[in-house]
This record gives structure tokens, C-alpha cells and sequence, in this order.
């Protein structure tokens, strides 16, 4: 984050009266700092690209590029800068899973409170994943058959451990005292072994399985 603790935010919204109303309140929160916006995912690609910001709140439909793609695209530059909160008011499965899938850090609903919200900026600005019950419901595949647990070695176990604590690829390197390539190495098998994509599906696994 920036100097002073401070978190800085872009709002990415099609509709100009709701991007209005979450700059102005974004904006008005100590330790909050809007320092840009965008209509679609092309001009929050342009934003951050300029801007650098620690997060960026995100809707999922917009005419062009929609969130999900915006998404993508950011991770393919940085898989971990900047953090990503979906704001949105669409919950489908479909919704959840391809947002997440993306590499999103949360998935928060429009009709989430002001305090909900900050705290929600909050929360994924420091690395740590948020998700509404109903995304959560999505990835667990509620109502589907048993799974059977997944057999991780135990630095895989550990690796997920902090990534679920809301740790970077390099501040678990730095825990660990192992290389960062290493880190990824250990995520990579963790995804494949979990049957996900990404570190917010990852940590809910982990969370389902009982493994953190």
C-alpha cells in the first residue's frame, strides 16, 4: 500500500451515478484514497496502468470489456497487484465462479452496507480474501456429492496455510526461507490437487476440506 497506510482505489462502473456514489463515499473514508475511475474494463486497464492503484473495485457488466476480462488481464500482467473486490448485483453461480476463476480477491454485493464495504476494501487491500454466502455457496458446490479430501505434502499444507492468512507469494517466501519461485511451484500443486485456478478458490477449499 502507499505511504502512511494509505489505500488507494479505483472505481470501475458503467453507470455514472453508482460510480459517483461509491467515489464519493470511497473518497470520504480516512485511510481511504480514490485516485481513479473507469466507465469499462478497457479504461480501468488504461487507469491502472497509470495509476498503480492497491484496489480496484469492480463491477462485472459493462458494455465492451466486462469485469471478468478486465480481470484477467490484470492478473496476466501482475497475478498479485492490484487487489481486485468485485462489486456487483449479480450472484449467479456463474457470476461467482468466473469471477473468482479470473483471479478476483472478493465478490461483495451492491446492496452490501457503507461499513460492509469499506471493511471489505479494507480486508482485501491487506490480502486476505472476501466473499459474500452466496460466493461462497458457489465454490463449495453446495448440495453436490462428498469430496474426498485432498492429500497435500506438508509444506503444500503450510504454503496454503498463509496464503489463507492473507500472505503474499514473497512474504511467504520470506516466512518460509524459500525462494518465491518455490512458493508458486507449491501453489501450482495446490491448485491442481484442490481442482482450482486461482488463491480466493484455493483458501475456500481449504476452508471446505478442513486443511487450514
Amino acid at each position: 500500500m502507499t505511504s502512511g497506510s494509505i489505500i488507494t482505489l479505483i472505481v470501475v462502473d458503467d453507470h455514472p451515478i453508482v460510480r459517483d456514489g461509491l467515489v464519493g463515499l470511497l473518497g470520504s473514508q480516512p485511510g481511504l484514497m480514490i485516485v481513479g475511475e473507469a466507465a469499462d474494463g478497457v479504461e480501468a486497464l488504461q487507469v491502472v496502468e497509470h495509476r498503480d492503484p492497491d484496489v480496484v473495485v469492480m463491477d462485472l457488466r459493462m458494455p465492451g470489456m466486462g469485469g471478468v476480462e478486465a480481470i484477467k488481464r490484470l492478473r496476466a500482467a501482475d497475478p498479485e497487484r492490484p487487489r481486485v473486490l468485485v462489486l456487483t448485483t449479480y450472484d449467479t453461480d456463474s457470476e461467482i465462479r468466473s469471477a473468482l476463476q479470473a483471479g478476483a480477491d472478493g465478490f461483495l454485493l451492491k446492496d452490501a452496507g457503507r461499513d460492509e464495504l469499506v471493511r471489505a476494501v479494507s480486508e482485501v487491500a491487506a490480502g486476505r480474501t472476501v466473499l459474500t454466502r452466496a460466493a461462497l455457496s458457489a465454490l463449495s458446490g453446495a448440495g453436490s456429492e462428498p469430496e474426498a479430501v485432498p492429500a497435500l505434502s506438508p509444506r503444500e499444507q503450510q504454503v496454503l496455510g498463509l496464503v489463507a492468512e492473507g500472505l503474499t507469494n514473497r512474504a511467504i517466501s520470506t516466512r518460509l526461507r524459500i525462494g518465491e519461485a518455490t512458493v508458486k511451484t507449491h501453489l501450482l500443486h495446490v491448485y491442481d490437487k484442490l481442482g482450482v485456478s486461482d488463491r480466493a478458490s484455493a483458501v475456500n477449499a481449504a476452508w471446505r476440506h478442513g486443511l487450514v
